[in-house]
């Protein structure tokens, strides 16, 4: 498997430190209002997230719309 997954569910290790921001599968559709953000150290556990339709995704690499 080449690079590094990029999105993550509650129960996954974060690969690096960062800020993780909760998005969803239709965000470039609808977006999400005031979306959670979360401040990871590498190997900590992601929380659930709120709908199942969301993931956690590294603040850095998400586009602004």
């Amino acid at each position: 498997m080449m690079g590094e997954r990029s999105k993550f569910r509650g129960g996954d290790k974060a690969p690096n430190n960062g800020i993780y921001i909760e998005v969803g599968e239709n965000d470039h559709i609808m977006g999400i209002q005031d979306p959670h953000q979360i401040t990871m150290k590498a190997g900590d556990t992601f929380p659930d997230v709120s709908n199942e339709d969301r993931v956690w995704k590294n603040k850095r690499h998400v586009q602004p719309k």
